[in-house]
């Protein structure tokens, strides 16, 4: 256990409110249902048909509070530590980063440097990894609250019993509320959970980050001025997102734009609205600036109730000047209510024009009243600078195959209805065709109806895109993201697209592109080719243009799902290394820097890791100030569900971007590269191969079927896209997400660990004494190697091979069992023994008492809900008759919901 006294602490109180939940939830259930106490209680592991569903949904119900015990928990240890050792003493914050920067000798000019390039994104995607529907997250939120609430020493007896009968009232709510969706959630739906986030706490939480690190620069360089510039925002692709997902079309995009749209403008509609109420100040009782005055005339005489505004607030021209804006916000609110694009005389068209406004009403009251103007003006003006009129960034994604389609049809239609198929795609007359079309004058625009579906649906989303940038807001959309890509072809196809969807603002498109198209690489043998698909990609004049145009930098995006679903966890960490690596110096040598676009996900195996240490372990000078990644289903919640927790960690990261560009380049020079390197490419290549053998087992997708729910998975509705690409039945086109949740549910966990005890092994065999001391001190001085130890060395603390071995046993075949458990069983027994020798560890993850503490409280539970979940699918793949499969599946599901809350993640 840990000395620290706040980490007992709040250990103490994690279990103290836990304790406190736990006997609410028991009173709620010998209120409604007193035969499932039992079950909750552990006594009755496995109950009756009957009773299976509703003890299922009390076990996740247990499951999910404490989940929102310990962020309670977490965010009051936080508080205590700044309370007790200052603001600086918490790690990952501006202050801390700063003030250790300030003392190595940064100067001000040098942050002030990082700070033009300082660009951190996080990308909420719509992923179908998120198990709870927002109804559930709304009630989590208010039990949160209440939780805070209950901190509070001030309360009476009466009031603090108000105060748990009120928590006692959301968890009888909760069992009560159906925990399942009954049917696949729409992409309008998804945009509705994302903006979920943003209304409860993201609107707020972001402007407050530039607070932090504007006060924490003035702080650290006293004297000195920082002009802080919008450094974080958000992405998104919950409507954009278009590869495999059949239901976002043009219409979907354009609709979902539109609520984001309405979601900012109501946002700042109340911002303001409350703003009127408190700028009660009068001219009389301070020097307003004349040029103030000035504005506000024409804005009086503009707004049709000039001499009305100024008899209803004589005097406070702040108020009157607020009135003006309000009434041109109102009337923008009112057509995009409308989903109308097309703005009104007297409307506000863009975000810049709004924020002109506020800033000109900031710097007014910061000469009449210079300690309100940064305190009451400065966070809404940021918060219009920030989400503009478009609350997130909307990237557009597609994959090569459908590009390729769409491609097709104008190759159709340039060479005639008699000129047979296009060239297949990878060929060299292909990437002649493309290359020449991008250098062909564009004099007439292609009409949609002279192309194929696939075609027109593709080419009017570039259209839109100009569109919906030019009516809405400049910076309504992102990038475009090209998935799997293969070639440099792949890319210019999609640069030929944005030249026929007008992206091209050239007269004869062909000097430059608007738009950044983003290359993805998911695939081992993908990530090996990036380096050399991006010098010949940026050796094209014409993409050379474009990043100028748009920066002057080029984004690559890097897979993190595919990459480990192809090689294993430790190949892929070492691939993705390697490929950044690579490609810095590549961009290094061009002059043309690349910024990395990390495509994680929730589980470990998904390149899920704590954020920190994760953005620390990338290799040196890929950072550079520069960073998006993604939050997907069950991360967003986690982290942005609550104001406390939403502040820390947007805080954490772009804390961690900017010690990352400050540090990396100086630390690197400490460490032997070149000896770690040869030892990881070493140990990655004998992992992935023990990986590959196991993957490429032919009767592997059978098993994975039947000894886990990976069919039963797709029927829990838990986002709009299918879960195969293109209807296959194989592995290869297997996504990763239902892959990881598949293993997850029935304990193997293989994504997170397999093949690195066999990678380390052979390596420690290999080299005898040397290999496992060279080991040793990379796991002391390796970032990367440590990261990937500490993490499968957690996963292994998750695997049950006994629960594993009942999974394996719904195979009813002996000999496919045989041929792959036992292997399970082989390579867990040689991994726990391989890390616990480069960790120097006496049992598995002791070196991580908070993660174990965590595991104790729910791992029983968690247990309990696997082995229902063994006799469900037993029950559920015999059934005979409709409504006993019908009923078997509803608690089926549940079964699944309870293990993925007690996990905290599904993919």
């Amino acid at each position: 256990a840990s000395s620290d006294p706040l980490a007992e602490a709040a250990a103490a109180y994690a279990n103290e409110v836990a304790d406190l939940l736990y006997a609410q939830l028991v009173e709620v259930v010998r209120a409604r249902a007193p035969e499932l106490e039992p079950v909750l209680s552990g006594e009755v592991e496995i109950c009756g048909p009957d009773l299976e569903g509703p003890g299922l949904q009390v076990l996740g119900i247990w499951l999910q509070l404490l989940s929102i015990a310990e962020q309670n928990a977490a965010m009051r240890r936080r508080r205590q530590i700044e309370a007790e050792r200052g603001y600086d003493a918490l790690k990952g914050t501006f202050v801390q980063v700063i003030k250790e920067a300030a003392g190595s000798g940064v100067t001000a000019g040098d942050m002030k440097g990082l700070l033009e390039n300082l660009r951190t994104r996080p990308v909420l995607t719509a992923h179908p990894t998120e198990a709870k529907r927002v109804t559930v997250l709304e009630k989590h939120r208010r039990i949160y609250r209440l939780l805070v609430d209950l901190e509070s020493p001030r309360w009476t007896p009466r009031e603090r019993t108000s105060l748990i009968r009120a928590v006692r009232n959301e968890i009888e709510l909760l069992l009560l509320t159906g925990e399942l969706r009954l049917e696949k959630p729409t992409v309008e739906q998804e945009v509705y959970w994302a903006l979920h986030f943003f209304n409860e706490t993201l609107f707020e939480a972001v402007p407050a980050l530039h607070e932090k690190l504007e006060r924490a620069l003035s702080d650290q360089y006293p004297g000195e001025t920082f002009e802080v510039p919008t450094v974080f925002q958000f992405g998104c692709w919950v409507g954009g997102d278009r590869d495999g997902n059949p239901f976002v079309t043009n219409e979907v995009t354009r609709r979902s734009l539109g609520e984001y749209r309405l979601a900012a403008l109501k946002r700042y509609r109340q911002r303001l609205g409350e703003l009127i109420k408190l700028l009660s100040v009068s001219e009389r009782s301070a020097a307003v600036p004349s040029d103030f005055l000035e504005r506000l005339e024409p804005m009086l005489a503009a707004s049709g109730d000039g001499p009305g505004i100024a008899s209803r607030n004589p005097g406070e021209v702040f108020r009157q000047y607020l009135s003006c804006v309000l009434r041109r916000l109102d009337l923008t609110l009112s057509t995009a209510a409308q989903y109308d694009l097309d703005v009104p005389e007297g409307a506000y068209a863009t975000a810049d024009e709004l924020s002109a406004d506020v800033r000109a009403l900031e710097r007014a009251l910061a000469q009449a009243a210079p300690l309100l103007a940064p305190s009451l003006v400065r966070p809404v003006r940021r918060e219009i600078e920030i989400f503009r009129f478009s609350t997130v960034r909307l990237d557009i994604r597609e994959n090569t195959t459908r590009l390729h389609q769409a491609l097709g049809g104008f190759w159709r239609l340039r060479a005639g209805p008699d000129a047979g198929e296009p060239p297949a795609p990878e060929s060299e007359e292909w990437g002649r065709w493309i290359q020449a079309e991008l250098a062909r004058p564009r004099h007439e625009e292609i009409r949609l109806d002279s192309l194929d579906s696939e075609a027109s649906e593709t080419l009017g989303m570039f259209r839109l895109v100009g569109e919906l940038r030019e009516k809405l807001d400049r910076e309504a959309f992102g990038t475009f993201i090209l998935s799997m890509t293969h070639s440099v072809s792949d890319v210019l196809g999609a640069y030929l697209m944005a030249k026929e969807g007008g992206l091209f603002p050239d007269t004869l498109g062909v000097e430059r592109c608007t738009l950044p198209i983003v290359p993805l690489f998911e695939t081992i043998d993908d990530l090996r080719r990036a380096p050399t698909i991006m010098r010949d990609l940026l050796a094209v004049p014409l993409v050379r243009r474009s990043v100028r145009e748009q920066g002057g930098v080029q984004e690559v995006m890097i897979g993190y799902s595919d990459s480990n679903k192809d090689g294993g966890f430790f190949a892929a960490n070492w691939e993705l290394y390697k490929a950044q690596v690579k490609l810095t110096r590549l961009g290094r040598d061009l002059g043309v820097p690349i910024a990395f676009f990390h495509g994680r996900g929730g589980s470990v195996s998904r390149g899920g890791a704590p954020t920190g240490r994760a953005i620390a372990a990338q290799p040196a000078g890929s950072i550079n100030g520069r960073l998006r990644i993604t939050e997907q289903g069950e991360v967003v919640s986690f982290k942005y569900a609550n104001r406390g927790t939403a502040a820390y960690q947007i805080e954490l990261l772009a804390s961690a971007v900017m010690e990352h560009s400050l540090k990396s380049e100086r630390e690197q020079a400490l460490v032997p590269v070149g000896e770690f390197d040869e030892a990881m490419e070493a140990i990655a290549g004998a992992s992935m191969a023990a990986y590959r053998r196991f993957i490429e087992h032919p009767n592997l997708l059978e098993y994975l079927q039947v000894a886990s729910p990976l069919e039963e998975i797709s029927k829990l509705n838990l986002g709009s896209r299918p879960a195969r690409r293109f209807g296959a039945r194989t592995i290869g086109d297997l996504r990763a997400i239902p892959w990881v949740f598949a293993w997850t549910q029935n304990r193997h966990f293989i994504p997170g660990w397999f093949g690195v005890g066999s990678g380390l092994a052979t390596f420690m065999e290999i080299r005898a004494a040397r290999g496992e001391a060279l080991l040793r001190r990379m796991f002391r001085d390796s970032r990367l190697f440590r990261l990937i130890v500490d993490e499968v060395e957690k996963t292994l603390a998750l695997v049950d091979l006994d629960i594993a071995r009942e999974f394996a046993g719904l195979h009813p075949d002996g000999g496919v069992r045989d041929a792959i458990f036992p292997q399970v069983v082989e390579e867990f027994h040689r991994t726990v023994e391989a890390v616990l020798r480069v960790s120097e560890g006496s049992r598995v993850a002791a070196r991580f008492p908070r993660f174990l503490r965590k595991l104790g409280r729910r791992m029983p539970t968690i247990n309990q809900a696997g082995r229902f979940q063994i006799r469900l699918l037993r029950r559920y793949r015999m059934s005979t008759s409709e409504e006993e499969r019908t009923g078997a599946l509803q608690a089926l599901l549940l079964s699944i919901n309870c293990a993925a809350a007690g996990f905290g993640a599904t993919g």
